[in-house]
């Protein structure tokens, strides 16, 4: 049985369950819920498999505001849950905070990877080159000669799949135009379906016909409203092709259901210190399946499994937006 929240009091106090005394591995979600179809729901995914292919139970919360997030990593921490995994770049000053004050306990963060604290392990993910081919993907199944990008927060993160989606676009089409919109600055931007909605209007009218969400639960109004418009989308971190079956062009796959899954297999005996996974890693990529097998042809394929290739030799450097906080080829 996994462990549920709950939420009680104005300051939304956490309560633990019993089952929390026992050694179990923990996972706290980001804002925009486990079931966000996205990157939370990716997470959960990885968990999911862990428990079921062991018989275990793991902890589990969904963040309600920002002040949760100190709470639950030392109320998890306290109760002896370990390791502690906890999602998105968000929990980088709280678990400053938390994590020396429990050196015995192991603690997992995806989309961090510059803290320095021993008992952390810090997953990354060369998202710029997963985007690099989902872009080349777009400007080759474009009419238009413009594709869009919509990102949730505005935050360096998803300017940097920007980045290499835009890369991955010139690299087919010089020429192609590149409409770029962020849903907004707060953390809402993630959860934000009729805003994701309403920049997709915004750039269909501009003329793109192929648009990309890398914005959580928000992308699952850029996917709906796409498909109504009758053009194609581009999901991210999770499969989503099966959202719209033969109008999602593809997804960038973001391999957080594998991070999760190992760190929970490992234990307490998982491994601290900073990870990366790229092309090379398999721990980004693009999918292709039933539903979108009908609108990738051999030729295209066959140049993004090339680029890809290229990618992990060397030979083809996607720049990452994070070298000077800047894109060559991309404004926001």
């Amino acid at each position: 049985m996994t462990f549920m929240k709950s939420v009680i009091g104005a300051a939304g106090a956490l309560a633990l369950t019993a089952a929390a005394a026992l050694a179990e591995p923990a996972l706290i979600f980001d804002l925009g819920g486990k079931f966000d179809k996205s990157f939370n729901e990716a997470a959960f995914r990885g968990a999911k498999r862990w428990s079921d292919e062991t018989g275990n139970s793991f902890l589990e919360i969904e963040l309600q505001s920002e002040a949760q997030r100190e709470q639950a990593l030392r109320r998890f921490a306290e109760a002896g849950a370990n390791p502690v995994i906890t999602m998105g770049f968000a929990m980088a000053d709280p678990l400053t905070s938390v994590a020396p004050d429990y050196p015995d306990t192991k603690f997992v963060v995806i989309d961090v990877s510059w803290l320095d604290v021993p008992n952390i392990r810090q997953v990354a993910f060369a998202e710029h080159e997963g985007s690099y081919l989902v872009g080349m993907l777009a400007a080759m199944a474009s009419k238009t000669g413009t594709v869009g990008f919509i990102g949730g927060m505005d935050v360096p993160l998803i300017r940097h799949f920007g980045c290499g989606y835009a890369q991955g676009a010139k690299a087919v089409n010089p020429d192609i135009k590149i409409v770029a919109n962020m849903t907004g600055t707060t953390p809402a931007a993630w959860n934000d379906p009729v805003k994701g909605s309403e920049l997709t209007k915004a750039q269909i009218s501009q003329g793109a016909d192929v648009i990309y969400a890398a914005a959580g639960g928000t992308g699952v109004g850029v996917l709906q409203t796409a498909a109504d418009e009758g053009i194609l989308s581009i999901g991210v971190d999770s499969n989503q092709n099966h959202l719209h079956p033969g109008k999602v062009l593809t997804s960038m796959l973001k391999r957080v259901d594998v991070a999760v899954y190992d760190a929970m297999k490992a234990g307490e005996n998982v491994e601290t210190g900073v990870f990366t996974l790229g092309l090379a890693e398999n721990g980004v990529g693009y999918a292709l399946d039933e539903n979108n097998e009908a609108l990738i042809t051999d030729e295209m394929k066959a140049a993004v499994e090339e680029a890809r290739q290229k990618i992990i030799d060397g030979e083809i450097k996607v720049v990452s937006y994070y070298e000077n906080d800047s894109c060559p080829v991309l404004s926001f």
